[in-house]
């Protein structure tokens, strides 16, 4: 973690650092929910409810950030609150540019952040975003006239000879292309030294710099942009306007700040969630800073204290949760995981012994069976995290990428509720963002074109989960132009891949996933690079998921990818193949039966097949798959187990059926090497090693 201490705060041996991981975590909480009322906010219609309910959060972050000295985060959310203190009273109604400047502002907030939690190196800059806060704030309008002048305030100084700033006047009658500069101080300094200067030019800011720079010192210009309507302040310093009054280091003789200082920073009984406050500050303030307070938090009072009023009751709701580190919860499932693989050889032991003699044992560990699995469902579903942890990021990616396409797109969200182990969510996430960026950009057509083919303005983008026996199904979809056929071959032959005119669209479609391979006819920041759907595959294969992609020309595409519910713990059917025994996974079979004579069938002059209630299966023989070694030479497998995955089926042929039972599910890959056919590895209750088949690979080779 980087250097976050305030020795302010540390007086008489109280270190607010125990407090960090707290406030970090609710601060993300508190951007994440801001982020989404800002995006569901109706900007004709805000209610009074969600403009408070914004501010509070505003209001909150400041008096963390202010106690534990972090100014740039203070300064931030101070501007902040004095525009949405504004907005909530009605003294200025709420626009567009409002909740994207706010949208800006939450994405500078959490980079900030970052750099203090010390999950990120760099800071933003935010003096442009702080400006053009305070001007939304002073009734302002962010659109740059039509010919793209811009009005600015200009102060320079301390200078020793005033009349040194009339060589910048003639710089705009030396370049007319320039703009026109205006004096406000009729040539005369203030007291302090300082000219000022009104500005109509349509060139950036460091560029006005540089040429004023042929007469005065840099550091000596300071440009803001121009208040409509508002007095030149009556001192001011080159130094950003705010940076003394929301200096959050006090020194031990650290006075409180005046009562006339605009801005306030100094924590309150309240702010940051009410504890994050240095209890040397609580006897030493004065009656008229709690009173500014008051009147900047107003609207938390009541709800404050009707909390506080239910906490005295008995009971406050914070309660109701534990902050848990991940750390501890792997630990935990890991020992259950050891639990389960005792269980088991317990299990298999007492299968020897006499049921009548050893009858309260077996009854034991009969229910130390039913505990275990308790027990062991219980601690994944510590790990399940509902999709809407993913899903969430998207509305406000999808505003950003429409608003910078020129397109409308709406984003609808299916099975939000559907839960995923927490490993899977956080690598499932860069994957289904780039899909979801590929329709935006490749798939949604602009409104102008989805006219004139019939269909309404709006695209449709729709993100859906659901639950498919042992899997996870997530599916992107889009109603948009959907994959061109020709186009992509020829695409493919330009980057010399074998084609054919007669391939089938499947496998057209599967030329998408080939590393390099883009349809974009020209490269942006939002795709066409050709790197990412290649990637997007790898990924979701290394956890053990598949990935489908449909399209119809003029309809849409649709792209799913299948992930099993949890990389942990899973129930198995064990089965044996000669001496051999594997494993297959519960949730991906369907039946068994015996095998009847004539009933398996030839086709052509490998394949074979079977016909089970009007469907013909392919059929695989596992000894065949694994080149298991037989020495009864003579048998041959009579078992038939129907798997399935991804909607399709075969029969698997096997030698016995052994069991159902929970297996830890230990990655082959990572201890020995990747191996066909095989999603992982397990121990079983006799201390034996025995290899989980993998289904989908299996249904796919036997298909094709």
């Amino acid at each position: 973690m980087g250097e976050i201490t305030n020795q302010g705060l540390q007086q008489g041996g109280f270190d607010l650092s125990q407090f960090y991981s707290v406030f970090f975590e609710e601060a993300a909480e508190n951007l994440e929910n801001m982020e989404s009322m800002l995006l569901e906010i109706d900007v004709d219609n805000a209610t009074d409810e969600e403009l408070n309910a914004i501010f509070r959060v505003a209001h909150s972050i400041k008096g963390g950030a202010a106690t534990f000295g972090f100014t740039d985060v203070t300064v931030l959310t101070h501007e902040l609150e004095t525009l949405l203190d504004r907005v909530r009273r009605h003294e200025l109604p709420l626009k567009r540019a409002m909740v994207d400047v706010l949208l800006q502002a939450n994405d500078a907030l959490r980079a900030q952040l970052a750099r203090y939690q010390g999950t990120s190196d760099t800071s933003p800059d935010t003096r442009e975003l702080v400006d053009n806060v305070k001007r939304l704030a002073a009734g302002e309008s962010l659109d740059a006239p039509a010919d793209g002048q811009r009005r600015l305030s200009v102060v320079v100084g301390p200078l020793k000879d005033p009349s040194v700033a009339d060589g910048l006047a003639e710089l705009f009658r030396d370049i007319p292309s320039l703009g026109t500069l205006e004096a406000l101080d009729e040539g005369r300094a203030d007291a302090q030294g300082y000219r000022r200067f009104r500005v109509t030019t349509a060139s950036p800011d460091t560029e006005l710099i540089e040429l004023f720079s042929f007469h005065v010192a840099r550091d000596q210009v300071r440009i803001e942009p121009w208040a409509e309507g508002g007095a030149p302040k009556a001192a001011p310093t080159p130094a950003p306007v705010q940076a003394a009054a929301l200096a959050t280091e006090p020194s031990p003789a650290a006075a409180p700040a005046p009562a006339e200082a605009g801005d306030r920073v100094v924590a309150v009984e309240g702010d940051g969630y009410g504890f994050f406050v240095d209890p040397a500050s609580l006897h030493a303030r004065k009656p008229h800073e709690s009173a500014e307070h008051a009147d900047a938090g107003r609207a938390d009072a009541a709800p404050r204290s009707e909390s506080k009023a239910k906490g005295d009751r008995g009971g406050n709701l914070e309660s109701t949760t534990l902050r848990v580190s991940v750390e501890k919860v792997d630990q935990l499932i890991n020992l259950v995981g050891e639990l389960v693989i005792t269980q088991a050889m317990l299990t298999q032991q007492a299968k020897a012994l006499d049921p009548v003699q050893f009858q309260n044992l077996l009854a034991g560990i009969s229910d130390l069976e039913r505990n275990t699995r308790h027990l062991q469902e219980s601690v994944m579903s510590i790990r399940m995290i509902p999709m809407s942890f993913v899903f969430n990021r998207f509305p406000r990616m999808i505003r950003d990428l429409a608003g910078k396409l020129g397109k409308e797109i709406e984003l609808k969200m299916v099975g939000e509720a559907t839960e995923l182990d927490k490993g899977l969510i956080e690598k499932i996430i860069d994957p289904l963002t780039h899909l979801v960026r590929n329709s935006a950009d490749h798939g949604i057509e602009s409104p102008a074109k989805r006219l004139a083919a019939g269909k309404s303005a709006t695209g449709t983008i729709t993100l859906s989960a659901s639950h498919q026996g042992g899997s996870i199904l997530i599916e992107v979809r889009d109603d948009g132009q959907g994959l061109r056929r020709d186009k992509i071959l020829s695409k493919a032959r330009e980057r010399g891949l074998a084609v054919r005119d007669d391939m089938s669209d499947s496998e057209v479609w599967a030329l998408i996933w080939e590393p390099g391979f883009s349809t974009a006819d020209t490269v942006s920041d939002v795709s066409g690079r050709g790197v990412g759907m290649d990637v997007v595959k790898r990924n979701i294969a290394q956890l053990g998921g598949s990935v489908d992609l449909d399209s119809a020309e003029g309809y849409g595409t649709r792209v799913a990818v299948r992930l099993p519910l949890t990389l942990a713990i899973m129930d198995g059917m064990s089965i044996g193949v000669g001496e051999e025994t594997y494993i297959l996974p519960l949730a991906s079979v369907v039946e068994s039966f015996q095998v009847e004579k004539d009933t398996i069938m030839t086709i052509g002059s490998t394949g074979r097949v079977v016909k089970v209630r009007e469907e013909y299966m392919p059929v695989i023989a596992l000894e065949e798959v694994f080149a298991v070694p037989r020495f009864d030479y003579e048998r041959v497998s009579e078992i038939m187990v129907i798997i399935e995955a991804e909607g399709r089926r075969v029969a698997a042929l096997v030698d016995e059926l052994l069991g159902q039972h929970q297996v830890v599910v230990k990655n082959l890959e990572a201890n020995y090497r990747r191996v066909q056919g095989v999603s992982g590895a397990t121990i079983l209750g006799d201390g034996r090693v025995a290899l989980i088949i993998d289904v989908a690979g299996l249904v796919k080779r036997a298909r094709h």
